[in-house]
């Protein structure tokens, strides 16, 4: 039949390659996917957005201070464990005592109290107290 129109003869897709019965099929998949995943973005990005705000700075120690610092207190202050490693305790001085140094318009008292912090973590104290 030299005069008859086959789907395998004239039909050819944009690469010339022969066209199957199947492709309108594997399309219609390949297009419901592609919404389905775009469905699910939208609900994951919605998601995210809905979750409370997290800080990510380490909050330091706030509250008042008891009458002769703790170990505890001192760890607080400086936010490292009671039992840090000297270096890490000087580190930590370091951070806080930049935030609150009297200079760059912080408070005497509260760098009285991080240095009192230090000493007893390092075991330095003198016994009195902060100057305050």
């Amino acid at each position: 039949m030299a005069g008859s129109l086959s789907l395998y003869d004239e039909s050819t897709s944009l690469l010339g390659t022969p066209l199957r019965p199947a492709t309108p099929l594997i399309a219609g998949l390949t297009v419901a996917a592609a919404a389905l995943a775009g469905r699910y973005s939208i609900q994951a990005w919605n998601a995210y957005k809905a979750r409370p705000v997290v800080p990510r700075m380490r909050k330091f120690y706030e509250g008042g201070f008891q009458p002769t610092m703790t170990r505890r207190e001192a760890g607080l202050i400086l936010g490292v464990r009671e039992n840090a490693h000297p270096e890490k305790v000087k580190e930590a001085h370091k951070k806080v005592m930049v935030a609150n140094h009297p200079d760059a318009g912080g408070s005497h008292y509260l760098a009285s109290k991080i240095n009192e912090a230090k000493d007893i973590l390092l075991g330095k104290t003198k016994g009195g107290g902060s100057a305050f």
